[in-house]
């Protein structure tokens, strides 16, 4: 048995029930998923500052969940706090957006990402050249209703998201689609038959490889840029999570 926490850290609890729904779909029969919600923050993320806000709320989120699991999947595209999650976690932590470009780059030589809202096309080249692979980006295109809106009303956007897909592979020359956002998880499977090359669910990536991750049991980092940082005080957090980085 593996047991794999989903945070979502925005403050929709619809949208942690969809993901929830979608990653029970594509877990092994032998994996236990539970979800947490953003308990403080924007109800949705498209922006630098909700961004921000939901990389504590994902941290606060770890800090003060008590129970057992094996890894942490962070289900928001885009990854807001993966990197300290990292750093403070005990198991291994998967980032919707960062198992997905991984997973693309596995598939093939250039991959292309499509979501909701304006915003996110910078924000996700920007985390695409912190990972060093702007080379293998062909595209970024987003379409205007935001994931959220998606999420409410999927069926008004599959034109739209299919039409991003194709242009994806047709006019940028993308080898792989990335579907991106919480918002917009297991609408690749509804899709997948309209676009000329290999779609990919972010929840399905994520899931996948914190399953592999689990299984391999890593041990927690004892030095370097992801072991445990020195205890500091702090003022105004929430028990928990004074008293992790404490």
């Amino acid at each position: 048995m593996t047991d794999i926490l989903l945070i979502n850290p925005n403050t929709t609890a619809s949208i942690t029930d969809l993901v929830l729904k979608t990653a029970k779909h594509f877990a092994r029969p032998d994996t236990k998923l539970r979800a947490l919600t953003g308990a403080f923050g924007p109800r949705y993320i498209a922006s630098r500052a909700a961004y921000a806000i939901a990389g504590h709320a994902a941290l606060d989120a770890l800090a003060n969940d008590k129970l057992a699991k094996d890894a942490v999947v962070l289900a928001c595209f885009g990854d807001p706090g993966l990197a300290a999650l990292k750093e403070v976690s005990p198991v291994p932590v998967v980032g919707m957006a960062d198992a997905s470009i991984l997973q693309a780059c596995a598939l093939g030589n250039r991959f292309s990402i499509v979501t909701g809202g304006e915003r996110w096309k910078s924000m996700l080249e920007e985390f695409v050249a912190s990972h060093g692979l702007t080379s293998r980006l062909a595209s970024v295109r987003t379409v205007a209703p935001t994931g959220a809106d998606i999420a409410r009303n999927p069926k008004a956007a599959m034109a739209l998201l299919a039409q991003g897909c194709t242009a994806c592979v047709r006019e940028d020359g993308a080898d792989v689609v990335i579907l991106g956002g919480a918002g917009l998880a297991g609408l690749a499977a509804k899709l997948k038959t309209l676009v000329d090359a290999p779609l990919l669910d972010g929840v399905a990536c994520a899931i996948s490889m914190a399953e592999g991750l689990a299984r391999q049991k890593p041990a927690k980092a004892t030095s370097g840029a992801l072991a445990r940082p020195a205890p500091v005080e702090s003022v105004g957090l929430s028990n928990g999570l004074a008293k992790l980085l404490g």
